[in-house]
């Protein structure tokens, strides 16, 4: 029997008299992307069903999360690594590794599992899409993944702009503690584990997770310097992990259909299911669920209708949210969507939210546009940060009308890795990151728009 995207396997499902597991299937896989619909984990992404407990149970949430608790912290740990799960908030790092370090604080303080739902990266729509329509995979994630933890309660902090986003999950938490499923005796495993939401009040910066921990505190919301790391002092002083939405959200049917399962889809390092946002000039803008490693163009395409007048329509494609840098139609074309590829081409893969730019668009105004926005989001605690954006703002406005010296390109540039790596949280690598992209792959258009700046203002001054 040949599969889609496989070499020729027997129907029986064992090679050599070996049990072809997802690692096993991978080594023969040849193409990526396509992902069937009974392969799907988010199964309401568009709200078209009951996103309430009743809907979420006939679609297979909450099935055996009491034997999932039953076996134990590392049975659940086990299958994450297993799965090859990396975190879906923009990092990458790998979630079994990230989940078990808490392991290390042997004293009585309780542990704490801390969801970011404080999405305000420019460009992304998945977690409030999770938490809209199905706000119970969110929920059991917790559980599941508190349990992996060891943890005591989880505290989901969401964006103060996600009102209906908030009233939906505040209405699955109390389903779920309705019906035995969280709080004293979670599911009748014998595990205590409660849930609360906090509401943000809208700063980019406390997406940063020791922001995040400052503001959930009731501080301020500006990152603080590590070590020590949440995993020994994170929320109140206590031991802590914080994880995205959608990597949370997985972690339930994992356990139940296996590590391995998730492990074969992607390539090696880039495994499992992930949710794409793509916006900007396409023909259908949506947020997908799609196989790691699908080629970009594919996804587009696939997906999103193509892009507005065509594929040689195409510009430039941010492919990660507002702080990757951008890549041009060239190496679009064959790219594929997951964290290695888009590090080999000095872009990454971020949240997945897919900014398409055809010809239309002034590039320049573009970058110059989110240059604004992270100067408007700095907290204005380190010095390069605070600083350096404004720099960048000023000399990018001058960019956009061309009134500047080709000699600053290199200027604007130095300036740019002088804010990378100089500073307590990634708000400035994620600044300088998108001038970076522009000047490595637009150096010619920003030099032709100087010079006809140049031969503007000299025909006016004749």
């Amino acid at each position: 029997m040949a599969l889609a995207g496989f070499s020729v396997i027997k129907s029986s499902g064992f090679i050599s008299g070996r049990a072809i597991t997802g690692l096993t299937r991978k080594r023969f896989k040849s193409s990526y992307g396509g992902l069937k619909d009974e392969d799907r984990i988010f199964t309401n992404l568009y709200g078209r069903h009951d996103w309430r407990l009743k809907g979420a149970l006939s679609r297979g949430q909450w099935y055996k999360t009491k034997e999932i608790i039953l076996k134990g912290q590392d049975w659940i740990l086990e299958e994450v690594k297993k799965s090859g799960l990396r975190g879906r908030g923009g990092a990458g790092f790998p979630s079994g590794l990230k989940w078990s370090f808490m392991k290390g604080a042997k004293d009585d303080r309780p542990k704490y599992l801390v969801v970011n739902a404080d999405e305000g990266e420019p460009g992304t729509c998945k977690d409030r899409e999770i938490m809209r329509h199905d706000p119970h995979t969110l929920v059991e994630g917790c559980l599941v993944a508190g349990r992996a933890m060891e943890a005591r309660a989880a505290y989901i902090y969401i964006r103060g702009e996600f009102y209906n986003e908030a009233s939906n999950m505040q209405a699955a938490i109390k389903e779920a503690y309705e019906a035995g499923l969280i709080g004293k005796n979670a599911c009748g495993s014998g595990y205590d584990f409660d849930i609360y939401m906090h509401r943000g009040a809208g700063a980019y910066i406390c997406g940063e997770e020791m922001a995040l921990i400052e503001s959930l505190e009731g501080k301020q919301g500006k990152p603080r310097l590590k070590p020590p790391f949440p995993a020994q002092i994170g929320v109140f002083g206590c031991p802590t992990t914080v994880a995205n939405v959608e990597t949370v959200a997985v972690a339930p049917t994992i356990c139940r259909r296996g590590g391995d399962w998730f492990a074969g889809f992607g390539r090696e390092r880039n495994s499992g299911t992930k949710l794409f946002c793509i916006s900007g000039h396409v023909n259908s803008p949506c947020t997908v669920e799609d196989e790691m490693s699908i080629p970009l163009k594919e996804l587009i395409e696939r997906h999103a209708g193509g892009v507005r007048g065509g594929w040689d329509n195409l510009q430039a494609i941010i492919p990660g949210g507002a702080s990757v840098p951008l890549i041009p139609k060239s190496i679009c074309d064959d790219v594929m969507m997951d964290f290695d590829a888009l590090v080999a081409v000095k872009s990454g893969l971020g949240t997945a939210a897919v900014i398409v730019m055809d010809k239309s668009a002034d590039v320049i105004q573009c970058i110059a546009r989110l240059i604004k926005f992270y100067r408007h989001e700095s907290c204005g605690q380190c010095t390069p940060c605070r600083e350096g954006t404004v720099w960048m703002d000023k000399i990018m406005e001058r960019f956009v009308e061309g009134n500047a010296q080709p000699s600053e390109i290199d200027m604007l540039e130095e300036l740019s890795y002088q804010i990378e790596g100089h500073t307590i949280c990634a708000l400035g690598d994620a600044a300088a990151w998108p001038v970076q992209g522009l000047i490595r792959h637009f150096r010619p258009e920003i030099e032709e728009r100087m010079n006809l700046y140049k031969q503007k203002v000299d025909f006016v001054g004749q």
